[in-house]
């Protein structure tokens, strides 16, 4: 029985909802990842992510809420790092250096999460039959990329010094909410804290959610465009974030000390 326990876990079939969390918080986590095992990390993502998604469409859930409620789930396990801990990562940077190298390195890795995600598709076309499952692959790219594009804002904050207030639960939903609106949270509102979960929020969710989905749909391209495609396109986006944040940021933070290099990093 133990031995068929582990086995299902291994699966990604056995409790689907805390499995998606956790391997969210490891494709996320600082350092590289191994493409073979990103590829069958994302392929368990998508197959927890499909149990969810039959349960969702039994109960009459939309698409779009689904994946906001799936989000906002997960949202406390992406690690986000402070800012001695993130210089220490990145090689003793600071500053717009520091920022610099976080969006590039966030950039790298949508990038990457786009292309495995292409790839399979691809391989897909060669096997007709497997289309069925590749719905449950744009909906695991799609978490992936949020929730890297998520962390990158969450750090962004820490660098810029925007201190964001609440617990850990709180201060993720609200980073959630700045990701989805594409700007970043202003310190001398704490409501943009406690009010991060109200309608107009998760309704901004769920479009943000949808658009990255609809984003993702060009994975589905013949042979190896469709990683062409979902790589480059998820590089742009995630560049333009970062661009928007830092802007933000600067206005709303205390100054840094200059780069004395461009952070347009989205073409």
């Amino acid at each position: 029985m133990a031995e068929k326990d582990n086995q299902q876990a291994d699966n990604g079939i056995a409790d689907p909802d805390k499995e998606v969390g956790e391997l969210v918080g490891r494709l996320t986590q600082p350092g590289e990842l191994e493409p073979a095992e990103r590829r069958r990390l994302l392929g368990r993502l998508a197959r927890s992510l499909s149990t969810g998604a039959k349960k969702a469409r039994e109960t009459g859930v939309g698409r779009g809420r689904w994946l906001a409620d799936v989000f906002l789930t997960i949202a406390p396990r992406i690690p986000i790092r402070d800012l001695h801990t993130l210089s220490e990562h990145h090689h003793g940077l600071t500053g717009e250096q520091l920022a610099d190298d976080l969006v590039r390195t966030a950039q790298k890795a949508t990038m990457t999460v786009g292309a495995i995600g292409g790839a399979l598709a691809a391989a897909e076309f060669a096997a007709p039959p497997l289309l069925l499952s590749a719905p449950a692959q744009l909906v695991a790219e799609t978490i992936v990329v949020a929730a890297i594009e998520v962390k990158l804002l969450a750090e962004l904050h820490e660098v810029y010094g925007v201190r964001v207030q609440g617990t850990g639960t709180q201060r993720a939903v609200a980073f959630t909410a700045a990701w989805a609106r594409q700007r970043g949270i202003d310190p001398l509102a704490p409501a943009s804290v406690s009010l991060a979960l109200g309608a107009a929020t998760k309704t901004a969710l769920r479009n943000r959610l949808m658009r990255t989905l609809g984003r993702h749909l060009t994975t589905f391209g013949p042979f190896l465009t469709g990683a062409v495609a979902g790589g480059a396109l998820n590089r742009v986006a995630t560049g333009k974030l970062g661009q928007a944040i830092r802007a933000d940021l600067r206005v709303k933070g205390p100054s840094l000390p200059s780069s004395g290099s461009p952070d347009e990093l989205s073409t």
